[in-house]
């Protein structure tokens, strides 16, 4: 019997995930997080300690995109406590100023330095990261939410362009289904935690659901918490005489 001995091709199909593109997972977080447009919204600020309120606060944030660079500008206008009312923080391109009505001053500051317990200035005015930040995916991952919730994410890596962004580096968990961010770590240049931050309270304001809810917790001590209350959005025309450094003694509140 002759038996035909020849080459025997196999072909084995498999199937390679394609990793998403990070950068834009962080873009489409930030128009979750952000209104794209002109609009004004109010802030409460509440610290606790050891379950405790420490401090209060209420402001009412414009802001702005601004077409050039897509960054956004905004005014801050203090509202309570007595002591600071009337005060007025203006983000315009890179550079933060403070504005005193009793002095009638306006003097730099670090959008790192703390505006009421763990929330710094950086984190209450409106940011778009994609601009600040190179993105890096981690992988996928099941994280609790801040609702105890199960999510499945994104873990993002963020990190600085620059040494005037708020934030050395950055995690940041988004859901793989609507792109809202869930969690995220703040830290230093040296690598140290500085705070943990949950989004949620998610409701529609603004054409599509945002986070109107942030709950910041010490990176050192965990007993030590800020809840940052967002509410009343509302699309409006924010003047751009307001985004002026040099207009803020004429500044009146409506």
């Amino acid at each position: 019997m002759k038996i035909w001995m020849g080459m025997v091709t196999v072909c084995v199909v498999t199937q390679v995930w394609a990793a998403p593109d990070a950068q834009a997972i962080l873009a489409k977080s930030d128009a979750v997080r952000n209104p794209g447009g002109s609009f004004s919204l109010q802030v409460n600020l509440v610290s606790y300690k050891v379950g405790k309120q420490n401090e209060a606060s209420a402001l009412t944030l414009y802001s702005r995109a601004d077409p050039k660079s897509g960054q956004f500008r905004s005014l801050l206008r203090f509202v309570s406590p007595s002591r600071d009312a009337g005060k007025l923080t203006l983000k315009n391109g890179r550079d933060l100023w403070v504005f005193d009505p009793a002095s009638q001053a306006s003097v730099p500051i670090s959008p790192q330095q703390r505006l009421l317990g763990q929330a710094a200035n950086g984190d209450v005015v409106t940011v778009n990261w994609a601009l600040d930040y190179r993105a890096s995916l981690v992988g996928q991952e099941q994280i609790t939410d801040g609702d105890r919730q199960p999510r499945d994410t994104y873990k993002l890596s963020l990190s600085a362009r620059g040494v005037e962004q708020t934030y050395h580096k950055i995690d940041l968990w988004v859901d793989k289904d609507g792109y809202r961010s869930r969690k995220a770590q703040f830290y230093t240049e040296s690598g140290s935690l500085l705070k943990t931050v949950y989004y949620r309270g998610y409701k529609q304001a603004l054409d599509r659901d945002r986070p109107t809810e942030t709950v910041i917790i010490d990176g050192l001590n965990p007993q030590w918490v800020t809840v940052m209350r967002k509410s009343q959005f509302a699309w409006r025309d924010v003047p751009e005489a307001w985004l002026q450094r040099d207009y803020l003694p004429r500044f009146r509140a409506e």
